[in-house]
Order: C-alpha cells, then sequence, then structure tokens
C-alpha cells in the first residue's frame, strides 16, 4: 500500500556484511584508479563508498610501465591499462600514518588492503607483514585482497589460469600462521580472472571451495586480458608497453562481469561471498551485479573516469531503483535472478511501453510549452516594437 510503500522510500538501506566485514554501502572502489596514496584515498572514504581498498600493492615500491599505458574510448564504452602495478610498497599501505590520513582520526568505514606480489613468496611475505601489523594493534586492516589474476611467475600464465599454480598457491597461504587456528586473523579475498568456459568456472571454483576456511570473498572479474587498441592515424597502439597489449575494462566489459558473478555465485560455497566487478557506471549496472548474487559492487574504471564523485551518483541510481522496484535492503534481491518466461518478456514490453509513452507526452507537453513561450515572447517583442515606434514618433497612439 501508500504507507508502505512511503516507509521504503525513507528506509531504502544499501548497507552490507561482506566476509564478516560491515560496509556502509555495497558499492566501494576496486583496487587501482585512484587508489595508489592517501590523499586519493582520503576522497574515496568521504564519498559514498561502503569502503576503502587500497592499491594492489608489491613488496618494494614501483613506478609501473612507461607511458602512455592507459587509454579510452571517446564514447566511454571501453578503456585498456599496462600499467604495470606501479604502487608505494607494502609498507606504506600497511602504516598506521597512511590509514589515518586515508581514513580520518574516526573511521566509520573499514580500510582493507589489496597485494600482488611478482611471485608466491612476495605475497606469502606481504600477508606476514600485515599479520604482524594487526597484531602489534597498531591499525586495523579489515580485509585483504589477493591478486590471482595477474601473471605471478615468469614463463608461467595468470595464476587464476593455471589451476595447478593456483591450487598450489592458495596451499601456501593456509599453511601461514594467520590462517592455521581455528579462525583466520583476518578475511582474505581473492581477485579473480574472467572466465569464458563452464570447466574452468567449476575447476576455479572447486580450489576456493577446498580453501573456504580461509577464503571469504571472491571478486570477479579482473580486466580481460590481452585486448588490443589501435591509433587510426598513426597506424600504431595506443599503449606503449607490452606491443599494446592491455587490460580491457568498462562498460565493454559488463556482460562478461554478469556472467561470471552469476556462475561463481552458483558454484562456490555459501560461506564464499562474491563481489561483483566489471563495468559498473550506474545504479543500475550494480543492481544487476547484485541481482546475479553479488554481495558488494566494486567500482574501477568509472571511478578512473568521473572520479570519486561516481560513488555517490551510483549510490543515489540504486537507492532510486530499489524505491521504484519497492526493494528496502540489498539482501531483498540479491541473487534472485529469474528464469527466462514468456509472462517476464510481456512484463518487459509493458513497462517499455510505459516508458516510451511517457517520454513522448513528456516531449509533447515540452513542445507545446515552448510554443507558448515563443507566442509570448513574439506578443512582447510587438508591445516593445510598437511602444518605441510611438516614443520615436513613428506612429501615434
Amino acid at each position: 500500500d501508500e504507507l508502505s510503500r512511503y516507509y521504503l522510500i525513507i528506509m531504502v538501506d544499501l548497507s552490507v556484511t561482506l566476509a564478516g566485514v560491515p560496509l556502509t554501502s555495497c558499492v566501494y572502489n576496486a583496487s587501482g584508479p585512484r587508489t595508489g596514496s592517501s590523499a586519493a584515498m582520503s576522497k574515496i572514504a568521504k564519498s559514498a563508498s561502503g569502503g576503502v581498498l587500497a592499491k594492489s600493492a608489491t613488496i618494494s615500491s614501483q613506478k609501473g610501465n612507461d607511458l602512455p599505458r592507459t587509454w579510452h574510448e571517446d564514447n566511454g564504452k571501453a578503456s585498456l591499462n599496462s600499467e604495470g602495478l606501479p604502487n608505494s610498497g607494502i609498507d606504506y599501505y600497511i602504516d598506521p600514518k597512511t590509514v589515518s590520513e586515508t581514513m580520518g582520526e574516526s573511521p566509520t568505514k573499514p580500510y582493507m588492503v589489496s597485494i600482488s606480489g611478482k611471485n608466491i613468496a612476495d605475497n606469502l611475505q606481504m600477508l606476514q607483514k600485515i599479520s604482524s601489523t594487526i597484531e602489534s594493534g597498531s591499525m586495523n586492516i579489515a580485509a585483504v585482497e589477493l591478486n590471482l589474476a595477474c601473471p605471478n611467475i615468469v614463463g608461467k600464465p595468470t595464476i587464476g589460469y593455471d589451476f595447478e599454480q593456483m591450487e598450489d598457491v592458495m596451499k601456501q597461504v593456509a599453511s601461514l600462521p594467520c590462517f592455521s587456528g581455528s579462525k583466520p586473523l583476518f578475511p582474505l579475498g581473492v581477485k579473480m580472472p574472467p572466465y569464458f568456459d563452464r570447466p574452468h568456472f567449476e575447476m576455479a571454483a572447486a580450489i576456493l571451495n577446498k580453501y573456504k576456511h580461509i577464503v571469504s570473498y571472491a571478486a570477479s572479474i579482473n580486466t580481460i586480458g590481452n585486448a588490443l587498441a589501435i591509433d587510426f592515424h598513426a597506424e600504431m597502439p595506443v599503449i606503449r608497453a607490452k606491443g599494446g597489449f592491455a587490460g580491457l575494462s568498462g562498460a565493454a566489459v559488463k556482460y562478461t562481469a554478469l556472467a561470471n558473478v552469476k556462475q561463481m555465485r552458483e558454484l562456490l560455497d555459501n560461506s564464499i561471498d562474491v563481489v561483483g566487478v566489471g563495468g559498473v557506471q550506474t545504479g543500475r549496472d550494480a543492481f544487476e551485479l547484485i541481482l546475479c548474487g553479488a554481495t558488494a559492487v566494486q567500482v574501477g574504471t568509472c571511478h578512473w573516469t568521473e572520479g570519486p564523485g561516481c560513488f555517490d551518483r551510483i549510490c543515489d541510481e540504486l537507492k532510486t531503483i530499489m524505491k521504484d522496484k519497492g526493494y528496502g535492503t540489498v539482501e531483498d534481491f540479491r541473487g534472485k535472478l529469474k528464469e527466462w518466461s514468456k509472462e517476464g518478456v510481456a512484463l518487459s514490453r509493458q513497462m517499455k511501453m510505459a516508458s516510451k509513452k511517457s517520454s513522448t507526452s513528456g516531449e509533447t507537453q515540452l513542445t507545446s510549452s515552448n510554443n507558448n513561450s515563443s507566442l509570448i515572447i513574439a506578443i512582447l517583442f510587438a508591445i516593445i516594437a510598437v511602444l518605441l515606434a510611438d516614443k520615436l514618433n513613428i506612429v501615434s497612439l
């Protein structure tokens, strides 16, 4: 009824709990763009983002690949990057000063760290550094995201595509003291590459399920690798590094992200949350990923191109969608994607026709209003012309 709808409009709640960590909003930043420094991350903390995820760190700071290493399609539909993980090193991102400058003196949002070592030894060392920092009580790191979607060992494929290597990595991570107790010292997430074949989904999920005692969430997807864009006029790649081959992101990858989130949610143990990443530019994009089963949604490329204001806009758009559909919380629709049906097609057609009719009606009213305005302006000009003519004695009133 109207009273219930009014209540929903007031009480729409975007907060969620991801891997046991409360997020003020289900929408937050992906590790990568605008996350390299405390100055950049503080802007995320002040936005509607549900938390702050730091830049993927390596053992030592590094500058990354030569410029230009990023590119955006003019129409905003696609982006490429071959950054080479430029970052300030793990010690910077777990330094209490960095966290304080990022989150403020009284943080109300979680601060999370991402790691992407050049090899398994680097990742193990960084996890031990993080453990020591948490155990010292000097700062609170809410969760850690381990990147399995970037090349790890020279001569071997991306960890997430080499299932033997992926199994070995997870086994070694699980052997660390911070994960050997009855409860992990901190929630661990894994960043996954995009998959395109059902058996690959099944193999990846089987490994994560085997280590469900340490894996709290899977973020899916990373960029689609080995994309290439050409500068038509110069007849060369737009990216300088690696012969122009780079990771594809932006709106172009949304449909791959939707499929990966849906399949991973179906295959993963219920104790492992799924975070949807890829092509999120609007509240509708976020809604669709959550509908496919994502507990939360990360925004990368849009944050890169638009800045931290995108979190406020996307959250507002998502709230409006939820109000219109009668949902009060994210859990009301999470993972509730319906099967295809004739009834659904009919409903979709009806809604599109109603929207088109409303748009046409609005245009008609606008045209009518413009016509009336034009008539009024014409009359006013005529009156002014007559008054001026009288004043100049061209005509007599």
